[in-house]
């Protein structure tokens, strides 16, 4: 008589969002024996990424993108190195493109299609996942602020420091609604959980929910949705908001109590350990309130997630991706 073997399904994974906080996450959840999709931002218009956008009309910001494949990569150090090589800010033409950067518009160019380029360099840099651009098209980041006033352009939000009423998101060529690039969408309905940030909430997360497909999306997965808060305010997006504040900022952008879980850093950061020229963009910890994460009508989960390193300020990607697979294997076991 055979033994019957049971094969259980490995959990998936949807980490949403863009910036240098993505990448922690998908460097943890790599090696854990889960399913990973990255779905990553392409609306960051500065530095190398806006002056290649700006030059190749086939290709989305690469910078983001670039930093996902090496974080799922399991190439040797050397060539993640040379990958991720920044040219120095005195060469001229080259000057502070990364390597990388260069290759996927290359590539893109090559193939008609960023999505195309990423797929193949994913192949190529043996990326243990997926990754997929939210939209395969550039987008233009819009702010309106409070006051009535608008900005463009993701790097110009911060500018004028003025408090955000909301954000939505246009094609770069054309301006018309953006459309979600292919199996985005499937990934997040298919998925047994979607994990938001850590990451700029502005100018990160949000312009990913903006594409209306994906806001749509969102709402209608049955995946348990976490929030991953982040543990500094930020000039110019976040200043003076609390942890609920960032969640109100998400419910009210795609007007419905969407997030199931937050995961909210406690641990003080030392005072005075942090370089503020360095990390300029930071400003001071968010601050919490318990009771308005209740209203928001989400789980909290609170404790220290905090990374002290290089006079910064970082969450603890194995933490983090600890409480992820405690609460994704739950989830899967009540099902």
């Amino acid at each position: 008589m055979k033994m019957k073997t049971y094969r259980i399904r490995k959990p998936k994974i949807v980490v949403v969002g863009g910036g240098t906080g993505l990448p922690v996450i998908l460097k943890g959840l790599r090696n854990q024996g889960v399913d990973i999709t990255a779905v990553v931002t392409v609306a960051d218009d500065g530095g190398s990424s806006g002056q290649l956008r700006d030059s190749v009309s086939t290709m989305t910001p690469p910078g983001d993108l670039r930093n996902v494949l090496v974080a799922l990569s399991d190439m040797p150090k050397l060539y993640s190195d040379i990958f991720q090589y920044r040219f120095n800010k005195e060469d001229k033409f080259l000057a502070n493109h990364a390597l990388g950067n260069l290759i996927i518009a290359a590539m893109s160019e090559m193939r008609g299609s960023t999505y195309e380029a990423v797929q193949l360099l994913s192949k190529m840099m043996h990326v243990d996942g997926r990754v997929y651009p939210s939209s395969d098209e550039p987008l233009v980041l819009h702010a309106v602020f409070k006051d009535g006033t608008t900005a463009v352009g993701e790097s110009k939000i911060a500018l004028d420091r003025k408090t955000i009423d909301h954000v939505y998101v246009r094609n770069h060529a054309n301006d018309d609604e953006p459309k979600p690039a292919r199996k985005v969408v499937t990934s997040i309905l298919e998925a047994d959980m979607i994990v938001l940030g850590p990451g700029s909430l502005f100018t990160s997360i949000l312009p990913n929910l903006m594409i209306s497909d994906i806001g749509q999306a969102m709402l209608e997965t049955s995946a348990e949705t976490v929030y991953i808060c982040n543990i500094m305010t930020q000039k110019g997006e976040t200043e003076h908001f609390t942890d609920a504040d960032h969640v109100r900022v998400l419910h009210q952008h795609l007007k419905a109590k969407f997030v199931d879980t937050v995961l909210v850093n406690t641990e003080p950061v030392p005072e005075g350990y942090m370089d503020t020229e360095t990390y300029d963009e930071y400003l001071v910890q968010v601050k919490h309130d318990f009771n308005g994460l209740r209203e928001e009508s989400c789980r909290v989960v609170s404790t220290d997630f905090l990374e002290l390193r290089d006079n910064g300020v970082f969450h603890d990607g194995e933490k983090v991706v600890q409480e992820l697979l405690r609460i994704v294997y739950g989830a899967k076991l009540k099902n």
